[in-house]
C-alpha cells in the first residue's frame, strides 16, 4: 500500500491508500477523485487520466514509454513531468507520490 496525494486544479486534495500493483489512474477512479475520467479503462487508448508527477517524484515514475508518449501529445497543457496515471503502477517505492490534476481531461 502507497499514500497518493491528489491534487485537484482546484488545489483539494485527496490523500488516498492504492493498493501496489493498481495505477494511478485506478485508484483515483476507485477512490471517487475528481479530474481523472480514465475512459479507455487503462488501455493507454486516451488521455483522460493525465496527471503531473511533483518535479521530486518524477525519477521514480520513470519517463513515459512510447506509446504514452504519442498520447500525451492530445493532452492541451503538457507538462515536462506529465504522465498518464494508466501507466504508473503503484509501489511501496511510490509511498508519498503526489501528483496534479489539470484543468480538464481530454
Amino acid at each position: 500500500m502507497a499514500i497518493i496525494t491528489y491534487i485537484e486544479h482546484s488545489g483539494k486534495e485527496h490523500k488516498v491508500e492504492v493498493e501496489n500493483g493498481t495505477t494511478l489512474m485506478q485508484g483515483a477512479v476507485d477512490n471517487f477523485v475528481d479530474g481523472i475520467i480514465g475512459e479507455c479503462g487503462g488501455c493507454c487508448s486516451c488521455a483522460t487520466c493525465h496527471v503531473i508527477v511533483a518535479d521530486d517524484w518524477f525519477d521514480k515514475t520513470g519517463s513515459p514509454a512510447d506509446d504514452e508518449s504519442e498520447m500525451l501529445e492530445a493532452v492541451p497543457i503538457l507538462s515536462k513531468t506529465s504522465r498518464l496515471g494508466c501507466q504508473i503502477t503503484v509501489t511501496d517505492e511510490l509511498d508519498g507520490l503526489v501528483v496534479q490534476l489539470p484543468e480538464e481531461q481530454f
